[in-house]
């Protein structure tokens, strides 16, 4: 099990908070990030960094661990917020807005390597691959990227012939392809990603 929430707790901090996020590097859809405090009596060996597990087993973690969480908070940002913010920022906004929000306050954060210079008021770490070391940031991250997946899955229906159930907006040779035949539509794709920024605009758009 991740254990890094071990030594901190040794230190005298409880009420730990992870946070993460899902979707940087689609063309298209939200940013979707989450923060969570959880139970320290929960112990669970199949949670870890999102990305190393299959869709089928985030699927039954995600219920585990909003059930067991303390508090958790989901912020979805917007493909606009993230044209003017840049995807970094996006990023670190969204974690600021899930860690406010949480209904207890954290005694201590753990981000996956992004500094939060607006909660320097509780103490915190920046841990490089961090959902692969903490068990409250891995679980954020599936969190987010199962909330992720789920409204790309609703877009699908919306926009079939872009066939987002198969790369969820990432920039697979697919989806590129279908860009170039169908246009990127303003307010759902990311103009600030250069594949988007130099295609045109679908004509259901206009």
């Amino acid at each position: 099990m991740l254990d890094y929430e071990e030594h901190l707790r040794k230190q005298g901090y409880v009420l730990i908070a992870g946070t993460d996020e899902a979707g940087r590097g689609p063309l298209c859809g939200p940013l979707v990030v989450a923060s969570c405090i959880m139970n320290p009596d929960y112990q669970n060996d199949e949670i870890n960094d999102s990305k190393k597990l299959t869709e089928k087993k985030r699927e039954k973690l995600y219920p585990e661990i909003i059930e067991n969480a303390l508090a958790y908070d989901i912020e979805i940002v917007s493909p606009e917020e993230i044209d003017q913010l840049n995807i970094y920022e996006a990023s670190r906004t969204g974690m600021v807005r899930a860690l406010s929000k949480l209904k207890i306050k954290p005694d201590y954060i753990l981000t996956d390597a992004m500094k939060l210079h607006q909660l320097e008021d509780i103490p915190q770490e920046a841990l490089i691959k961090g959902d692969g070391k903490s068990f409250n940031i891995a679980a954020s991250s599936i969190l987010a990227k199962v909330t992720r997946d789920h409204i790309m899955l609703e877009y699908d229906k919306k926009y079939p012939q872009y066939q987002l159930a198969k790369h969820k907006g990432y920039p697979t040779a697919l989806h590129l392809k279908l860009i170039e035949q169908y246009g990127v539509i303003p307010g759902f794709y990311r103009f600030s990603y250069k594949p988007v920024k130099n295609a045109k605009i679908a004509e259901i758009s206009k």
